[in-house]
């Protein structure tokens, strides 16, 4: 093994606060006052220091002590390196967003590209100007391989189980709703508006389109359907929310959408929003983040940031 390394697994890095409070004191008693040690604890110190390092250190002129050209050496980058050490070990510090020019990176599905970027935009403009925040394309199979390799700060999406490695917390929960395009026929034929309950008959005839990632055709809303011995018409799968109400408002299809992004898109795209014939859980959503992240002030300020801004999903829901 190289003597340095023995050397350094040796040494007492607690001699190296010794030898800077006496370059800058030139005196056991007033180091030792420094440190909150006795005269003859910084002696003995020092008496080690010169074994260690193999050099007198200091010597005795007048009524205070004169450091070798060799201590003298050793000043400026020991101060730095204290100085180094005491940054790193005195934990996370204060995240002023006014200043911060952090770079976040999130994970998630295009509904919060609608219902949460435009006022979290707003939010970092009023109070944190130079941050800067990515939405990236959620991949839901690989979601949490994308955390431990570092690629996102956070991932929102619907509650599951989780590795011992991440953590999470709940932003809001999503119910369903259907859409139809406005001035649908089956919809007049039926005289359905916005907030009428769609017939199961109705729900189960006309064509779906479906949100899936994964290209799935069977998703929310069929459980449901299967316990009252009804299965839907799903004749197209989209990857992003914003294809499937697109598809609904230029098509006689229909679909389920989150309630709150459906009452957010429906007056510009031409949607009439109806409750379901069967009762469908809504989806606990949540923010999920690796646990290395926990107590870091600028992580935390974000968590902070999207769960106050989702928090009043849940009302228009």
């Amino acid at each position: 093994m190289d003597i340095t390394m023995v050397n350094l697994y040796s040494f007492d890095l607690n001699l190296l606060r010794v030898l800077d409070a006496l370059l800058q004191e030139h005196s056991t008693v007033k180091a030792g006052r420094r440190l909150g040690l006795t005269q003859p604890a910084v002696s003995a110190a020092l008496g080690r220091l010169r074994g260690a390092l193999d050099d007198e250190l200091f010597f005795r002129r007048g009524q205070g002590l004169e450091p070798t050209a060799f201590a003298l050496s050793l000043e400026a980058e020991l101060r730095e390196v204290l100085d180094r050490i005491g940054r790193l070990i005195q934990g996370p510090g204060k995240f002023d967003p006014a200043t911060a020019q952090n770079r976040f990176r999130i994970s998630g599905s295009d509904f919060f590209a609608e219902m949460l970027m435009p006022r979290l935009a707003d939010r970092l403009q009023a109070v944190a100007p130079l941050v800067r925040v990515h939405l990236v394309d959620l991949v839901p199979d690989n979601y949490v391989d994308t955390l431990e390799r570092y690629e996102v700060d956070l991932a929102l999406i619907p509650k599951t189980q989780f590795p011992d490695w991440t953590e999470c917390q709940q932003v809001f929960q999503s119910s369903f709703s259907v859409i139809a395009r406005s001035g649908h026929p089956h919809l007049s034929k039926a005289r359905l508006i916005t907030g009428d309950i769609m017939p199961i008959d109705l729900f189960c005839d006309l064509g779906h389109v479906l949100f899936s990632p994964e290209g799935n055709d069977a998703a929310m809303g069929d459980e449901a359907l299967a316990r009252v011995g009804r299965k839907r018409h799903v004749v197209m799968t989209m990857p992003v929310f914003s294809g499937v109400y697109r598809a609904v408002a230029g098509s006689d299809l229909i679909a389920l959408l989150p309630t709150a992004l459906a009452h957010q898109v429906a007056p510009s795209v031409g949607l009439e929003v109806l409750h379901l014939p069967v009762p469908v859980a809504p989806v606990q959503l949540v923010q999920v983040w690796h646990r290395r992240f926990t107590s870091s002030p600028a992580h935390v300020w974000l968590r902070d940031q999207i769960a106050d801004l989702l928090r009043p999903l849940c009302d228009a829901e």
